[in-house]
């Protein structure tokens, strides 16, 4: 008679905490502030609203895949793991004395990366590559990384509106990325420039295709490539309803529009046109599909 493999035994989470609560109050140590700094500093900013979104994704990503990890798990190099987690550690003071979110949070993540090595080895972060991937979205990025690439941005939206609204008659006129439109003078700053939405809507929709198409890696990859252009076309459309609004009903409608309403509305209308988008090319997936295709597990 045929016996079925059985299944691991479950987690007793108290003798876990018991045998390893050193460690466990050494992570919260590290962790708790720094989860606390980006809730005071980058996720209440429209830069980092899909923060705590990754964070909590992310971690059940890893518990799903629970019964795996303990299945493949076998400790990994301790001297390896420790050659990682020093420096991780010197890095991590070094950030959060001088207030580098984006340093602190990224060696926190290394830090935690090598302890995991140190327990489960390498099988099982090969196994996790995406859910390891998809937290990086919970760094930061530098002031001087958004700006860099924001400027382009910024001059493709407003040249992109100017041009638009142009045609449809209405008296606007662009100098860089000031736009002048009747009596009113409007600036196309950062959160109108693309990327703070690009970077939300690159983390969930990824997040979206892992997790509903990863059966079907073409097609994967070419609805991640269109997100960008997704999220471009959102702001543009952000910029136009403030243009418009600052038009008919003056500049303190438009700005109080801005800072309570746009973002969100944003965010929402460029997830929900992914969605749509996806639905569309239906076909299109059903034609990329092959036999034998692997998921990106």
């Amino acid at each position: 008679m045929a016996t079925l493999a059985s299944s691991p035994p479950a987690v007793r989470w108290p003798q876990v905490a018991a045998r390893h609560w050193v460690l466990l109050l050494g992570l919260a140590g590290v962790i708790i502030p720094s989860i606390l700094s980006l809730g005071a500093g980058p996720w209440s900013e429209e830069s980092g609203v899909h923060g705590p979104l990754v964070v909590a994704t992310g971690i059940w990503l890893v518990i799903r895949r629970m019964p795996q990890i303990r299945a493949l798990a076998e400790p990994g190099s301790l001297p390896l793991a420790l050659g990682v987690l020093v420096p991780a550690i010197l890095l991590y003071i070094f950030g959060r004395a001088y207030d580098f979110i984006s340093v602190e949070i990224g060696a926190l993540l290394l830090a935690l990366l090598a302890v995991a090595y140190a327990y489960v080895g390498p099988k099982v972060l090969r196994l996790m590559w995406f859910p390891i991937f998809y937290l990086g979205f919970v760094i930061p990025l530098p002031g001087w990384v958004l700006d860099q690439v924001t400027a382009p941005l910024k001059l493709f939206v407003s040249e992109f509106v100017t041009g638009g609204l142009s045609l449809a008659g209405y008296p606007i006129a662009r100098v860089g990325v000031t736009i002048y439109v009747a009596q009113y003078q409007l600036l196309v700053e950062d959160a109108c420039a693309g990327l703070n939405s690009l970077i939300s809507l690159a983390a969930i929709g990824l997040f979206y295709v892992y997790i509903l198409r990863n059966t079907n890696w073409r097609y994967a990859m070419l609805l991640l490539a269109l997100v960008i252009p997704i999220a471009i076309l959102a702001n543009c459309v952000r910029v136009t309803m403030l243009v418009l609004l600052t038009y008919y009903y003056g500049d303190a409608v438009a700005q109080g529009f801005l800072h309570e309403f746009a973002g969100m509305v944003t965010f929402t209308s460029a997830l929900l046109f992914l969605f749509l988008v996806d639905a569309l090319l239906t076909p299109v997936r059903n034609w990329l599909a092959r036999p034998g295709d692997e998921a990106m597990t």
